[in-house]
């Protein structure tokens, strides 16, 4: 029974997370080794979610470091509120301010592809839709009732919710496609798309910076591991030989 509880604690925060939809998430093919990925996600974010949104466990300076960024540059066209190049990516808006605007403070988005997932973020960030009836004017197929405006529609467009009329069991139904934009936007479909991956590379970037340096460290590791063993077998089968 202590088993089955302890299984259910490590899977009910997937679970919970996964209960908001049931629209299938689309694959988020992110490429951490792709720097000019890389460096147009940190600009997306730090033009359209910085206003509301934090990095509070992330520097301006290693983040420009990492992604190959001089530090001059970084500052001239990525800081926007006045921080030095050595502080934490924090946003422009108080808290006070927010929580009476939304309801809640918006989350820090370090590690939130940590949390969520590249697939759920790179699906959810295209799944806005026109919604005349939520405050901020746009509802989200991924997550319903979502509490937040659409910050990159000047990007995508005015988002359409798309449905087809489909035979269902002798009746007539309305059956989700998706989401269109009407084609007002900045870029084109496959140019958001394509925004919205790098978008999700940088936050994925965000949520464990050392993770292509921990990478190559651990193939070292298991090089070195496989030649003492090696080693520790020739020397136990010349210890052997003499014992025996």
């Amino acid at each position: 029974m202590k088993k089955l509880m302890c299984i259910f604690a490590l899977l009910l925060p997937g679970l919970v997370l996964a209960a908001g939809s049931s629209v299938p998430l689309d694959k988020a093919d992110y490429d951490l080794t792709d720097k000019a990925s890389l460096q147009r996600g940190a600009q997306i974010f730090m033009n359209y979610c910085l206003g509301c949104h934090s990095m509070k466990y992330q520097r301006y300076q290693r983040t420009f470091s990492d992604l190959g960024i001089p530090d001059e540059l970084g500052e001239a066209n990525l800081q926007f509120t006045g921080e030095k190049v050595t502080d934490y990516i924090t946003g422009s808006m108080p808290e006070e301010s927010a929580s009476t605007w939304f309801g809640a403070a918006p989350p820090d988005l370090t590690l939130v592809a940590r949390v969520r997932g590249a697939d759920w973020l790179y699906t959810y960030l295209r799944s806005f839709y026109v919604d005349e009836s939520r405050p901020f004017g746009v509802n989200n197929k991924v997550f319903p009732e979502v509490g937040m405006p659409h910050v990159l529609q000047p990007l995508q467009g005015t988002p359409r919710e798309t449905n087809e009329r489909v035979m269902i069991d002798g009746e007539m139904t309305e059956r989700y496609v998706g989401i269109r934009a009407e084609g007002d936007g900045k870029l084109s479909p496959e140019e958001y798309d394509q925004a919205v991956l790098d978008l999700v590379n940088f936050l994925e970037y965000t949520g464990e910076p050392a993770r292509l340096e921990s990478e190559s460290i651990g193939k070292w590791v298991l090089v070195f591991i496989i030649v003492l063993f090696i080693f520790v077998y020739l020397l136990k089968k010349d210890y052997w030989r003499e014992v025996h």
